[in-house]
């Protein structure tokens, strides 16, 4: 990771934090699959995917102010991410057509 020492140590507090609040996020997923209805399983398992990929993609960044800048408030960020998805968007419309 590249930036001051101090900057480093407090961007990898950061990204600990961010990386358990995916972990989380993912782990609530896999228990609605578990309760869903074998119809609704394969949307679930998208959105698992989607935020698989939002995952890598955030703690891939090398740079400490990013986790410093985007991620030290990051209350409730993780799911907003995925909720923001344009596929994420598709597959809860897909589901509310699918329920009415």
């Amino acid at each position: 990771m590249t930036g001051t020492e101090s900057q480093i140590e407090w961007a990898e507090r950061i990204r600990t934090h961010v990386a358990a609040e995916f972990h989380r996020v993912a782990a609530v997923l896999a228990e609605v699959v578990a309760r869903q209805a074998e119809g609704d399983r394969a949307g679930t398992h998208s959105l698992i995917a989607i935020l698989a990929e939002k995952r890598d993609a955030t703690l891939a960044h090398d740079y400490a102010g990013y986790f410093i800048k985007e991620w030290q408030e990051s209350d409730g960020r993780v799911r907003r991410l995925l909720m923001d998805d344009p596929r994420s968007k598709a597959i809860r419309a897909n589901r509310e057509s699918r329920e009415r």
